[in-house]
């Protein structure tokens, strides 16, 4: 252990473009709840979470889309109770046009239980939702490197 103890992710923040847009999409298609924003022109922000617990924190000082090229966040995954739930996202998902990665259900990795759907939200990052199990008879599209890996 580190002299400065056991570290837990508390919430990871974006940058987007448009806050009113990325709202929409991690509220109305992702599920949720505003726990605080900020209205200020040139002082955009939105807290999210679930429960009452800050999850994301949405940030409108992006001036273009995201770049998996450039250093920073690699991708955002969100685990789900089930496979079902991710189904149910999936769904959901493609009613509003988002774009996948990959067609349905993926696993991480060839034989693996987990896997989940790989997708972008209105700035391009990239977002998975995963299920520990479920994903048994799902393929891998890649069969060298872990699914998240370069989608």
């Amino acid at each position: 252990m580190s002299a400065i103890g056991t570290l837990r992710t508390g919430h990871i923040g974006i940058n987007v473009t448009d806050l009113e847009r990325s709202l929409g999409f991690y509220r109305d298609v992702l599920g949720f709840e505003v726990l605080a924003e900020g209205k200020e022109e040139g002082r955009r922000f939105a807290f999210l979470g679930q429960d009452g617990a800050l999850v994301v924190t949405l940030w409108q000082q992006a001036e273009g889309a995201y770049d998996k090229a450039r250093a920073g966040l690699h991708h955002l995954a969100f685990e789900a109770e089930s496979m079902d739930r991710v189904r149910s996202a999936e769904t959901a998902l493609k009613e509003r046009d988002v774009t996948f990665a990959y067609e349905g259900v993926v696993a991480h990795r060839e034989g693996a239980a987990d896997g989940g759907i790989f997708f972008h939200d209105p700035d391009g990052t990239r977002l998975e939702i995963y299920a520990p199990t479920g994903a048994e008879e799902a393929a891998a599209p890649n069969n060298a490197t872990p699914t998240c890996g370069f989608f």
